[in-house]
């Protein structure tokens, strides 16, 4: 017993003195580091921004001693505070400088006295520094200068405003603009005004100016501070819709760059950063002795009206988050207190339970077994953190595999559509045909075309819906009459209905029924909802459609039919993707149409509902609101170009296509260029277009250009998708080309949204064919575009010598051709020796393309085209007394009157005698 006392007493001073050391060693405090900061100005937004990214980085090291001096803008001033802080002996310098020269000495000799130097924002003259933290300038100005050109299509008179003068952002911004505007002559800076905008107005000067100069296009602003004061003076002088506005900054709040692009008083603004949380991170790593990069270039971006808002939504995210760290490092700031507190109080206790041998020991005791229970529980919280990450994780990885799923099924989608080409095609030839009509084989064939269009029509379901999932199927919403709008639609179902004895009528007292809505979107929507219909009526029986005005301002269409109905179970379940019912309506096969409806529906902000009674009829009622207030601009806006591939008939498999005869499209001497890339597609072309035509092949887009270019044949039929060179890649070249812009040009691809045919017709192509195609059509499409250039030949020659500027071409370089050749041959006409080998040197031609480029205007050769041009001079100078006929035979370029007479007669039936007296 006594020696457990006596071990008990040792052990309790044993732990006393540890106690005491370990207050001793938590009141000592580490070598703090002191970071020196030489602002040149905080009077802008901008520096109160970085001044505050300073601070945010600056939580994160609290032992960090930090002193700021703000010049104010004064140089003099600026050098005093950085002499000030080298003397303060800090362990760190952080200048941003005002003016680059003056500012240069200084900086060297705190370096030169071993001081790390950072410098922010704008350079100095000298390499003396350790790290350089900020946003190249001349980039920023190349990027100013590039949104520029782009903005006044590279012609224009520019205004510069400059940013401190003598500064490193001046001077680079200036030179980025001017070397990005370079290569466009017509676009240039008339004036650059720079002077301390700081100290004064600029309001004043700049109204003077452009009062004075009122047809600048654009004024480029070296911040956004100048470009809020030039906005008002635009306003002020009603010039802010003729002449443009960019700033540079970026920054958030009023009447800050980012507000000022959203509310349009800017055309853009160059997102500058202020670097200030990358400077004090660059200087820990400097202090800590971690590897840094000594040029810490930030990013640069163009804020305009396409991303503002994204960027506003951004920064307003992180303003919330940065008040959300605030308060949860104020709450850590208050747990450290209350912990600190406890731990004096904890110390307290601990040195008067010394004092008692019975309560040390049960102090300890329960000490000992409170550490096991904290160990305990950080085990289980670390245990409970890992799975949550783990969950994150898995939760991620199912989105991006849900998200590949996605993308994969929309992109085999789309593949459908070429061997979809290589059925139908050949299939409506066929039943075209005399021979296989009311035959087995017609039937057949009609069952495979019956299918395959089906197949289309879920396709085309199928890539509604991700367009829909993702977002990104548009309202184009217009105000159109709801009952000739169904009447329309109720049209195709008419033959069908006779054939099958149905009772198919619309039911309405309303005459005319105007409604905002997408004429595409409801043409899907009551097209399924008529074929469900005619699908489970038997025949001899009805199908209604009522239409009405509710009393809440609402347009009700119901479509009911006496058909098989379905069960309570599945009309639970009617509108839900994939669901097949266990009744009737399981025929309806993929579940897709009446789910798509329902989407397509309540992007009108309207209803959709089912009624049904099995075996006595089936009803679907949708209201949607009327006016057009519920409907955003956007989806106000004009309806795209429709697309060929029209969903209508694909439910209709009792019609068969009619028959169409079609003559031969034209002669061998026709030559039509097939690019493709498609073996099987590209054979079927040809062997459907050599009947009529010479046909030349070619599988990418670079074999296409060369042929074209080496035979200059009178169509091309190109993919949009080609390997080595795209479609829209050859258009754009062969339009560009004088030697091949004549050319007519058919686009065939899978992609038929109505962007993608609008980009397909502004490359120049003549036609956009969507696949799956009818092959009729297209050979009609052959054959018309022919026709018309054929029309436009005799155009331009139906009355020598040709006037281009009479007419219309196809095209500026076609009209260009034809009054550069005319012009060319009326100058020398009268030169006996002008013949196609001088013309086309003189047009810097070869002789074949010469031949092939007037033969496709004009259907006439370049000699052709000689001769006629002489002899119409040659009747205006017979005409003439004092002009014997030899005489009129040399002026016109004839060797020799015998020729002249000859020609003349075989083109006028009269020698030129006879002609000069009748």
């Amino acid at each position: 017993m006594h020696d457990f006392l006596k071990k008990l007493k040792i052990y309790r001073l044993v732990t006393f003195f540890v106690a005491l050391i370990l207050l001793g060693c938590s009141e000592r405090q580490p070598d703090s580091p002191t970071i020196g900061f030489s602002q040149c100005t905080g009077a802008d937004a901008w520096r109160q921004t970085m001044l505050a990214g300073m601070k945010r980085e600056l939580s994160f090291w609290p032992d960090v001693n930090f002193i700021m001096k703000d010049a104010g803008g004064s140089t003099p001033l600026q050098i005093q505070h950085i002499e000030q802080l080298i003397k303060a002996d800090v362990d760190l310098l952080i200048v941003s400088p005002n003016e680059s020269e003056p500012v240069t000495p200084i900086v060297e000799k705190a370096y030169q006295q071993g001081i790390p130097v950072v410098i922010l924002d704008r350079k100095t003259n000298s390499q003396q520094y350790t790290a350089y933290v900020g946003a190249n300038n001349v980039e920023v100005g190349k990027l100013a200068g590039s949104f520029a050109t782009s903005l006044l299509k590279g012609r224009g008179k520019v205004l510069e405003i400059s940013e401190r003068p003598g500064s490193s952002a001046d001077v680079e911004r200036h030179t980025g603009f001017l070397e990005a505007i370079r290569p466009y002559p017509d676009l240039t800076v008339v004036k650059k005004m720079s002077a301390d905008w700081e100290m004064r107005d600029l309001a004043e000067p700049l109204s003077k100016l452009l009062k004075q100069n009122p047809d600048f296009d654009l004024i480029f602003c070296q911040n956004d501070r100048r470009a809020y004061t030039a906005s008002r003076v635009l306003e002020r002088l009603g010039l802010q819709n003729h002449i443009k506005l960019i700033g540079v900054d970026g920054l958030s709040g009023k009447n800050n760059g980012i507000d000022l692009v959203g509310r349009g008083k800017i055309s853009a603004t160059i997102l500058y950063p202020t670097g200030g949380e990358e400077a004090i991170h660059t200087a820990m790593s400097i202090l800590r002795k971690e590897a840094f990069k000594r040029d810490n270039l930030l990013q640069i971006t163009v804020i305009d009206s396409t991303n503002v808002r994204m960027m506003k939504l951004q920064n307003d995210k992180l303003v919330s988050q940065q008040q959300d760290i605030e308060r949860r490092q104020q709450k850590i700031e208050e747990q450290r207190a209350i912990s600190e507190n406890q731990t004096l109080i904890i110390y307290a206790i601990s040195a008067t339970l010394f004092l008692a041998l019975v309560f040390g020991f049960l102090s300890f005791y329960s000490l000992r077994e409170n550490r096991k229970i904290n160990r305990r529980l950080a085990i289980q919280n670390q245990e409970i953190s890992d799975q949550k990450d783990q969950i994150e994780q898995l939760a991620r990885k199912a989105d991006i595999e849900h998200e590949a799923k996605l993308k994969f099924f929309t992109n085999i989608s789309h593949e459908f559509r070429t061997p979809l080409t290589l059925i139908l095609a050949p299939i409506d030839d066929i039943l075209a045909q005399d021979r296989f009509r009311n035959s087995s084989i017609q039937q057949e064939l009609t069952l495979v075309r019956k299918n395959a269009m089906r197949l289309l029509r879920l396709v085309t379901q199928l890539l509604d819906f991700r367009k829909i999932e993702s977002k990104n199927m548009p309202l184009h919403v217009r105000e159109q009459n709801l009952i000739s709008f169904l009447k329309g639609l109720m049209e195709p179902f008419q033959k069908m209905a006779r054939k099958r004895s149905i009772d198919f009528q619309l039911i309405t007292k309303e005459v005319d029924l105007e409604l905002w809505f997408d004429p595409d979107m409801l043409d899907k929507v009551i097209f399924n909802l008529f074929s469900n219909a005619f699908k489970f009526t038997p025949d001899g029986g009805r199908i209604y459609v009522y239409v009405r005005s509710t009393p809440d301002q609402k347009a009700q269409i119901r479509v009911e039919d006496n058909g098989s109905g379905m069960s309570e179970a599945d009309l639970a379940h009617v509108f839900e993707v994939f669901y097949q019912g266990e009744g009737s309506y399981k025929a309806l096969g993929t579940g897709l149409g009446l789910a798509l409806s329902k989407e397509l529906i309540t992007l009108h902000q309207g209803t959709i509902r089912a009624e049904s009674t099995p075996g006595k009829q089936t009803a679907f009622t949708i209201e949607l609101p009327r006016g057009k207030t519920h409907f955003g601009e956007k989806e106000q806006s004009p309806p795209p170009l429709e697309e060929y591939a029209s969903l209508m008939g694909f439910g209709m498999p009792e019609e068969v296509p009619e028959e169409t005869s079609m003559q031969a499209l034209a002669s061998n001497d026709q030559s039509v260029l097939v690019i493709e890339d498609n073996v099987e597609l590209n054979q079927l072309l040809r062997q459907k277009m050599v009947r009529g035509y010479e046909v030349l092949t070619a599988f990418d887009g670079e074999e296409g250009l060369r042929l074209a270019f080496d035979r200059v044949p009178d169509l091309i039929i190109c993919d949009l998708m080609l390997p080595k060179k795209d479609g829209l890649s050859v258009v754009n070249t062969l339009k560009a080309d004088f030697r091949t812009s004549h050319i007519p040009v058919i686009i065939l691809t899978a992609k038929s949204t109505a962007e993608q045919q609008v980009e397909g017709i502004r490359t120049g192509a003549d036609a956009y064919i969507t696949k799956p195609f009818n092959l009729l059509f297209l050979q009609e499409m052959v054959k018309t575009l022919l026709q018309n250039r054929a029309l436009l030949r005799e155009h331009y020659t139906s009355e020598l010598p040709i006037d281009a500027s009479a007419g219309s071409t196809p095209n500026r370089l076609d009209r260009k051709f034809i009054a550069d050749f005319t012009a060319y041959v009326e100058e020398r006409f009268g030169d006996s020796e002008l013949s196609v080998e001088v013309v086309s040197e003189g047009m810097g031609m070869s002789r074949v393309q010469l031949y092939r480029k007037v033969k496709a205007l004009l259907d006439m050769s370049v000699n052709e085209y000689i001769q006629q041009v002489r002899l119409n001079k040659a009747r205006f100078l017979l005409r003439r007394e004092e002009f014997t006929i030899a005489d009129v035979a040399y002026q016109v370029g004839f060797s020799s009157p015998t020729y002249f007479s000859t020609a003349f007669k075989g083109k006028y039936n009269q020698t030129p005698m006879e002609y000069r007296k009748s």
